[in-house]
């Protein structure tokens, strides 16, 4: 029988802001960015002291090794990050020399973006070789994770309400990407060449449904609405609307409190830590809106269990190969 592992794969973080100059380089594929845009992200680093999402992977990945030998499926998680270390081409490369030859690959953006997504998947398979591979496309839908977010959002809910004595508006978010790369081709246009396959990129209709997936499991809440977050700076319009044009729409509603709950992040990282925790915050305090957010997934059973399920539909599927 086939050696099996898992191998789970995210964005990556520096460790020190000295290293943030390197780190956009791999985000961006090399193109040259305005000096300012680095000290504004090396600013954010230092608000927040340091992004943990490199450990807080790492233990998702050990957490979902616990689930698969409780269910009986003793193989490792290996972990690899697309821009910091430990890179993903690293990764694979040693999972070959221990010996692994077919690996469950999931990717911890959730919403499949054929654009982000995919140049993850092309990382895992450029160094592959000989390794087999399964590839978990996205699982905005699975149920465990929905369940992950609604345990996380349904505390922080029912706290909140009794600190009010009203009901408190919630607001789900996932991070924007550039129009370009989600747009269907124009009539007689060849189409985008930023993905394969045809038609409009399933990564908006994808947020938007887990969030839906959420809310249906907390029926105590009373209005909520979806946003994006965290547009870039580089050239373009980004998909919307955003968190500040909708922050500006409830608190013209007469809303008081807002509960954010990012439902497109697996764990804290500068996203959450800097653009929900300080800024949108503190934009938030300028509308006369008091803005909370549930805790992150972070070291969560549910989520921990829905990874270990996607592995497991994956090593299993090898093994009918």
């Amino acid at each position: 029988m086939a050696k099996q592992a898992v191998l789970l794969l995210a964005h990556g973080t520096p460790e020190t802001v000295e290293q943030i100059p390197e780190y956009l380089r791999n985000v961006v594929s090399g193109r040259p960015l305005p000096q300012h845009v680095i000290e504004e992200i090396q600013r954010r680093y230092k608000r927040i002291g340091r992004s943990p999402l490199t450990e807080l992977t790492l233990e998702q990945g050990r957490l979902a090794e616990a689930e698969l030998a409780r269910a009986g499926i003793a193989v490792p998680v290996y972990v690899g990050m697309r821009n910091w270390r430990p890179y993903i081409p690293e990764v694979v490369k040693q999972m070959r020399a221990d010996g692994v030859e077919e690996a469950a690959v999931i990717c911890l953006a959730p919403q499949n973006s054929r654009t982000s997504v995919g140049l993850y998947r092309r990382a895992v398979q450029a160094e592959a070789g000989p390794l087999r591979i399964d590839f978990t496309e996205g699982w905005a839908q699975h149920p465990l994770l929905a369940e992950a977010f609604a345990e996380r959002l349904r505390s922080a809910l029912k706290r909140l309400t009794a600190e009010t004595g009203e009901p408190v508006r919630v607001l789900f978010t996932a991070h924007s990407v550039p129009v370009r790369t989600v747009q269907a081709p124009a009539a007689g246009e060849d189409g985008p060449r930023h993905w394969p396959g045809e038609g409009a990129d399933p990564y908006a209709d994808e947020a938007k449904h887990t969030a839906q997936l959420v809310a249906e499991r907390v029926p105590e809440i009373s209005r909520w609405g979806f946003a994006f977050q965290s547009q870039g700076a580089s050239g373009g319009p980004w998909i919307g609307p955003t968190v500040e044009a909708t922050l500006d729409a409830i608190a013209a509603e007469g809303a008081k409190t807002v509960l954010l709950q990012p439902i497109g992040f697996l764990c804290d990282h500068v996203e959450i830590l800097y653009d929900v925790d300080i800024a949108f915050r503190a934009y938030g305090r300028e509308k006369g809106l008091r803005l909370e957010r549930p805790e992150s997934l972070n070291g969560s059973a549910a989520l921990a269990r829905a990874i270990a399920d996607l592995a497991r539909q994956g090593l299993a599927r090898l093994a009918e190969r």
